[in-house]
């Protein structure tokens, strides 16, 4: 019943206010079983905090029962979100069994690139070196969805983002991006402000780093995305199949632009299995 009745709550606001339609994504934070650890610092500013989901099997393990990590990324075009927001991604990957972790980030106009990169990685940084408190194991994953998705594969690309703090990509197994703008020019003045001058604008792709010695990616798309167009998977894709990468696809016939990342909750409206297929790319890179 509960179920049905959220359903039926996603499909009425799925064109109506995301507030609405987040906070119904996240009613099952109280019926939860694991443990989420809220606002621990990754760094010295406000807004570089963080919240970790612990599953349910790790209170009653030993301390030796170690579970791998993702840390997910979320999307608002550089400028909105909070990872409040996202607490149906962060329950959804701890019931898969993972330990999930899901950062803010400064963000525009506070900031303009490539700092909310940089505080990505340094977010990754920290739990490389720290999450091992939690009974997380050396097995780290990257997620992220539109903004979320450029900000974590600029991470995996750009090495020197996480070098700044002693770190190489080669900490992260792989990555998965639903619906990520990978490679693209501003148009809107507001990005244009984001990430220019121009000339910089090379520095924000992330074909630009492909080189092939990248963790291997997961690129998620559905074909009737209004918001990022195809065109970035395909020029992540071809770039990293000319440098000898490893990367995989998946393109969903329908379901838009937030069907991906929506499909992490229990309502999931499009009945996208976006998590199943995440679930396996992740697992077979263990």
């Amino acid at each position: 019943m509960y179920r049905l009745l959220t359903i039926l709550i996603f499909s009425f606001l799925l064109q109506g206010c995301t507030k609405l339609l987040l906070t119904a994504a996240n009613a099952p934070k109280y019926v939860f079983e694991g443990e989420i650890k809220r606002d621990i610092a990754y760094g010295e500013l406000p807004s570089q905090k963080l919240d970790i989901y612990l599953p349910a099997q790790l209170s009653d393990a030993s301390n030796a029962l170690r579970l791998p990590v993702v840390v997910f990324f979320h999307g608002g075009r550089w400028t909105t979100g909070n990872k409040g927001q996202y607490e149906f991604v962060g329950m959804r990957l701890a019931d898969l069994g993972y330990i999930a972790v899901i950062p803010n980030t400064r963000l525009y106009p506070q900031v303009k690139f490539p700092t909310f990169i940089e505080d990505s990685a340094q977010a990754i940084a920290w739990v490389d070196d720290n999450i091992a408190d939690y009974q997380g194991s050396n097995d780290l994953f990257v997620l992220g969805h539109s903004s979320g998705a450029h900000m974590g594969a600029m991470v995996v690309a750009n090495q020197a983002y996480l070098a700044a703090f002693d770190k190489t990509p080669d900490i992260i197994n792989a990555f998965a991006g639903m619906a990520g703008p990978y490679d693209f020019e501003p148009e809107a003045p507001e990005l244009k402000d984001m990430f220019g001058p121009p000339s910089n604008y090379p520095n924000m792709q992330v074909t630009t780093f492909i080189d092939g010695s990248e963790p291997p990616m997961l690129l998620i798309y559905t074909e009737n995305d209004s918001t990022v167009h195809i065109r970035n998977l395909e020029l992540l894709k071809a770039g990293i199949e000319k440098a000898n990468g490893r990367v995989e696809t998946i393109i969903y016939d329908s379901g838009g632009h937030t069907a991906t990342v929506g499909a992490f909750s229990w309502a999931n409206p499009s009945g996208l299995p976006v998590a199943a297929d995440v679930d396996t790319f992740f697992r077979a890179h263990l």
